[in-house]
């Protein structure tokens, strides 16, 4: 069996879903047909967990692979899972998408109410409940890691991306942000390629996965999450389809100038630390605290702490 020797690791709501689609349909590269195992982060909920279990997912890769590899989106937010996967595959190469953390927040928050994790009637009160959130109150039942919960470190993507140069180096990892995934993505595809060391398969339509959707229902997607948990647990097969039926419309989610400007605030330090990593700039960043306005100094954001795992 083959090790994988690349990792999508992040982020959450950052074009990590298509780009893993976009790669297993190349001959050249295999992906594990599992996204999110979360084998490696084991300080975070995880969903494969025996080695036998992870290395089943490889068994179909073979030396006409140029690529092997997996997509966890959580990768990047854990504390443990590089390390984990530096012992398992030493010299393991890293892609990550990253995007503006202000609309990766809002489309987190959108993302687990769909899925049934997030019972918050809005995301403004999704925020407020962090830090009580962190002592362990008031988590859904169908919310199988509260951490997911903790919107302010989630989309802490500077200091996630800092923390993964320290670790393995900058030449092991390749940056996407997902503004240049929608610009073009023939030539960001064509860059994760050159970065796996894997043959360019020509591919011209590059349709999008995982888009932003909204559940008709938040009682039933937390019964169908829950179902889901236990379907899991018991190693059963993926369900029917069923909870597309929930499904009412896709697109952003619904937020008001003044949260936009919170958030703004909230994470133009870790904008201003992309931008310094990166070495580009980021005009179009609500984030960066030019683009907070110029009476951001006279507005003060909502203090919440950024627990960690």
């Amino acid at each position: 069996m083959r090790r994988p020797d690349f990792f999508v690791i992040g982020a959450p709501k950052c074009g990590t879903t298509s780009l893993a689609r976009w790669l297993a349909e190349n001959p050249g590269v295999y992906v594990s047909p599992v996204k999110e195992p979360f084998h490696f982060s084991t300080d975070l909920h995880r969903q494969v967990r025996t080695p036998a279990q992870y290395e089943a997912l490889f068994a179909g890769a073979g030396e006409g692979h140029a690529a092997v590899g997996e997509a966890t989106t959580w990768y990047l937010y854990s504390r443990t899972a590089v390390g984990e996967i530096e012992r398992y595959s030493p010299g393991a190469r890293y892609v990550v998408c990253l995007r503006n953390p202000v609309q990766m927040a809002l489309s987190l928050y959108q993302h687990l109410v769909f899925t049934g994790r997030e019972d918050a009637p809005d995301f403004q009160t999704a925020w407020s409940r962090q830090e009580a959130r962190a002592r362990g109150e008031g988590i859904p039942r169908s919310c199988e890691e509260p951490a997911f919960l903790q919107y302010g470190s989630v989309c802490a993507l500077g200091e996630q991306l800092q923390r993964l140069y320290a670790r393995v180096g900058r030449d092991r990892v390749l940056p996407i942000l997902l503004d240049d995934m929608r610009d073009d993505p023939a030539r960001e595809y064509r860059r994760v390629l050159a970065f796996l060391g894997a043959p360019d398969d020509g591919r011209s339509e590059f349709p999008v996965r995982n888009r932003a959707k909204h559940p008709r229902s938040l009682r039933v997607a937390r019964v169908m999450r829950w179902g889901a948990a236990v379907r899991d647990r018991m190693g059963l097969p993926r369900g029917l389809g069923l909870g597309r039926l929930n499904v009412k419309s896709e697109g952003r989610v619904a937020s008001d100038p003044a949260t936009v400007h919170m958030l703004g605030r909230f994470f133009a330090a870790e904008v201003d630390l992309l931008r310094a990593l990166l070495g580009r700039p980021l005009p179009e960043w609500t984030g960066s605290a030019e683009a907070a306005g110029p009476d951001a100094g006279s507005t003060q954001p909502v203090a919440i702490s950024r627990v960690r795992p």
